[in-house]
């Protein structure tokens, strides 16, 4: 992104999915947010927009004049100006939690006032999904907290990170799905496991000895090697390109041991050689303070 160009952020998704939480998230940041921006004034609020300005817009399909169409047409324009600045931010959640969401809230879906919130649910992801493809920067809420949120969306866009490419790093297990939103996903269940040491088992790959014993495989070494190489080599590509955000997923069968190990190394990597790097283990942040592993 140029320094003359004014850093703009057009943030949408399904409702539920965090948009308001981000936007007041921004705002916290020095963002001027303009919420709920209707679609009709979104080309006279771009063309004034000053350079150097930091701006946030909200864009909802519950405007009476949303369209697809017109909001694809804008992105379009937007793309043929590679000085315009602008990045669009696409929350996202399962239609599981979204629907887990409106049953806590007992609100009624904007696109279905006299249907179930599911049904609504499953038209606004038709809807979206053209915009949803052309997101620079995806974030998965399903298993964030409003301050996990809030967390992430400093870490983005905080004073000082322009134009810098952000990383994020997610170890997973494979039994509960693959993350939304993954750029790209490298499967070590071919790792030796540590699930299967008695004295390792309720360990993670946050441990000494946990990471130890999966780096003593012989193919581990010249696995991290290659992984390490393809990203490093991948980065500044991407970066140049003008790409904000890369999303990198390390699974394994539980998520406990080999995916943590593999992701703390790499983040640590990552983060010597200068870039911004970010890091979420989704089976530990979802692990009881008592509970015991399974089946890693």
């Amino acid at each position: 992104m140029s320094e003359q160009s004014p850093r703009v952020v057009w943030v949408t998704g399904p409702s539920g999915a965090g948009r308001k939480t981000a936007i007041n998230a921004l705002e916290d940041l020095g963002f001027e947010v303009i919420d709920n921006l209707p679609l009709r004034l979104l080309p006279a609020v771009m063309k004034d927009a000053v350079a150097g300005d930091r701006l946030a817009l909200g864009l909802d399909v519950r405007n009476r004049d949303f369209s697809m169409n017109a909001m694809l047409d804008a992105m379009e324009d937007l793309a043929r100006n590679p000085n315009s600045g602008v990045q669009l931010l696409y929350l996202d959640s399962s239609p599981e939690v979204l629907l887990r969401r409106y049953s806590e809230t007992r609100r009624r879906h904007p696109l279905s006032p006299a249907e179930t919130a599911e049904v609504g649910i499953d038209r606004e992801l038709d809807l979206l999904a053209p915009i949803r493809a052309r997101a620079d920067i995806l974030l998965d809420t399903s298993e964030m907290t409003p301050h996990d949120l809030k967390a992430e969306i400093e870490r983005q866009f905080a004073i000082g990170q322009e134009g810098n490419l952000a990383v994020s790093i997610q170890s997973f297990s494979f039994k509960r799905g693959t993350p939304r939103g993954i750029d790209m996903i490298f499967d070590a269940r071919f790792l030796r496991n540590p699930y299967w040491e008695p004295a390792l088992r309720k360990m993670n790959g946050q441990d000494e000895a946990v990471s130890d014993y999966i780096s003593q495989d012989p193919r581990f070494a010249e696995f991290f090697d290659r992984v390490k190489g393809l990203v490093e080599f991948l980065l500044p590509q991407y970066a140049t390109e003008g790409k904000s955000y890369l999303s990198i997923g390390f699974g394994c069968t539980g998520g406990q041991h080999r995916s943590v190990a593999l992701a703390e190394k790499l983040a640590k990597a990552l983060a010597t050689a200068g870039w911004q790097v970010s890091i979420r283990h989704r089976e530990l942040e979802r692990q009881a303070p008592s509970g015991s592993a399974k089946g890693k």
